[in-house]
């Protein structure tokens, strides 16, 4: 039961981290239209397995982080910091996102797709911090158990949570930018919920740990 938990998990948290318009699902997005679906999946392939490493070592860290409870408490500490402040902007100040041709990297080089995608992955630095903090959440929450057998678990549904996402800019782009208006126009103010409710939770378990 444990491992379905944190398999679903960690498909969940990759799917609210994958679907806002990023560096990677644009750009396979982009090549889909330019080289057609299956180099666009062999460049999804490549970024996957990128994926792969960069959650599991966030993991690890995680780990280690979670046994040292005054960096756990300091961690939060910055963390609600940081979700306010987010919060804040999401609200006030963010200028509403629009998806824009030009504005994402066209990938024009010859050789192989997969090899690109392991390369746009590499110089993707979100997933790390992100599943360091989800990790030492969940294992706040004594939902994640450090052990390898929990750790793949959580870290397979990162990956098929992530790559359920680029399957679907891949094969539903076009459709996607007539049909997302209402997810477009209201995507500062979902994050921002998103953010305030990460601060309550935070704040509240800072509350705990004080008094």
């Amino acid at each position: 039961m444990s491992i379905i938990k944190l398999f679903l998990f960690g498909y969940l948290a990759a799917v609210v981290g994958v679907t806002p318009p990023g560096l990677i699902n644009m750009t396979a997005a982009k090549i889909s239209l330019i080289d057609g679906k299956k180099r666009s999946m062999v460049f999804v392939l490549g970024a996957l397995l990128l994926i792969f490493f960069q959650t599991y070592i966030s993991v690890f860290f995680a780990q280690y982080i979670n046994l040292h409870n005054e960096v756990v408490i300091l961690l939060r500490e910055i963390g609600l910091i940081i979700f306010l402040v987010l919060t804040i902007y999401f609200f006030k100040f963010a200028k509403k996102p629009t998806i824009s041709h030009e504005d994402h990297a066209v990938v024009k080089s010859k050789r192989s797709r997969f090899f690109v995608g392991m390369f746009v992955s590499a110089i993707n630095f979100f997933p790390i911090p992100y599943y360091v903090l989800i990790s030492i959440t969940l294992a706040s929450y004594g939902i994640l158990a450090f052990n390898t057998l929990l750790e793949l678990s959580f870290v397979i549904g990162a990956v098929l949570g992530s790559s359920t996402i680029f399957y679907l800019y891949v094969v539903f782009f076009n459709k996607l930018k007539s049909k997302a208006d209402f997810f477009i126009n209201n995507m500062n103010k979902i994050i921002g919920t998103i953010t305030g409710i990460v601060a309550l939770l935070t704040l509240f378990n800072l509350a705990k740990y004080y008094f």
